[in-house]
């Protein structure tokens, strides 16, 4: 029953969502503005609160980061692999592998994780945040570049309008204010305080009703292998190789839980956006955004139950 009244609501928020599309409460456009509202204002203010007021498990950073991303990269490997198998493009593979790894953990994971396991999970789940876009990107276009043999600049040029983005990016802001403000000792005047929290309150119901909406524009279309795959890489290939590696290097409960549940996360619109950028497996991607997230209503209350059981 626990676990249902965690994971119900966030999809219930998303099918609120969705329906306001579909029944025309709300045009799809809606979808830009409450996302604006969400990530450059709502959630940036909940993260530097948290970041500001919580007590942070002690754990190294690097072996957080070493599950999450040591998973992200094995089911990355596994990706090409299975692309190689099916005698796809290279540049296809790269895309494949994105879709594979690429998880919505801003718009739904942040809502889910913080319902699961509370403000404890603020620190872990900041310190994933704080590089996750940056260096999936990175990866990415530099993979396609190797494989496509089309570059004409430095690696400081492909680079650069990555970095410069991510210095103007309000999620990256909120983490970083929230760390130097929390290293002042200063704390929060009791109005602040309050005036952030009614804010940061908003952030998360914003998320998933843009979410939702948002899911409207994608279709379970394309070569279903490809997306069927991607789906199965992302929602139980990554978050399994997660569990095993969190154990391995004895995350702390909580830690491990924000690791897990991360990873858990289906594909997100990032992923989407990267196959539009270089016009690969636009369809495949875009099924494996919208049929990940509804798989996920079914894999992610699995998930917080096998989370609940180490804590």
């Amino acid at each position: 029953m626990a676990t249902v009244l965690i994971v119900a609501p966030v999809f219930a928020l998303i099918a609120a969502g969705y329906a306001s599309v579909l029944f025309r409460f709300v045009s799809e456009g809606a979808h830009k503005g409450i996302s604006e509202f969400a990530f450059s204002i709502a959630i940036p203010a909940l993260l530097f609160r948290t970041i500001v007021v919580s007590e942070f498990p002690d754990v190294s950073p690097w072996r957080m980061w070493g599950a999450y991303y040591g998973a992200l990269a094995l089911t990355w490997v596994a990706a090409l692999l299975i692309s190689v198998l099916r005698r796809e493009d290279r540049e296809d593979g790269v895309v494949f592998a994105i879709g594979s790894v690429y998880g919505n953990i801003v718009m739904l994971g942040i809502p889910l994780v913080l319902s699961a396991l509370g403000n404890e999970a603020a620190g872990p789940m900041s310190l994933i945040l704080s590089v996750n876009t940056p260096l999936l990107w990175l990866c990415g276009i530099l993979q396609m570049e190797l494989v496509s043999r089309k570059r004409t600049g430095s690696p400081f040029a492909i680079i650069w309008p990555v970095l410069a983005d991510l210095a103007r990016n309000p999620l990256m802001l909120g983490i970083g204010f929230g760390v130097v403000w929390r290293f002042t000792g200063l704390g929060l005047n009791p109005v602040v305080d309050k005036t952030i929290e009614l804010l940061a309150q908003a952030g998360s119901p914003a998320a998933l009703i843009a979410l939702g909406i948002n899911l409207f524009r994608f279709e379970v279309k394309g070569e279903m292998p490809s997306v069927v795959a991607m789906s199965a890489l992302k929602l139980l290939a990554m978050p399994a190789a997660a569990f095993v590696l969190a154990n391995l290097l004895n995350l702390p409960p909580v830690v491990t839980g924000v690791v897990v549940l991360f990873a858990a996360m289906p594909t997100g619109a990032n992923a989407y956006i990267f196959a539009v950028q270089y016009q690969r497996l636009v369809n495949p991607v875009s099924g494996a955004v919208a049929l990940g997230t509804l798989l996920a209503a079914v894999t992610l209350p699995v998930v917080v139950m096998m989370v609940a059981g180490v804590r």
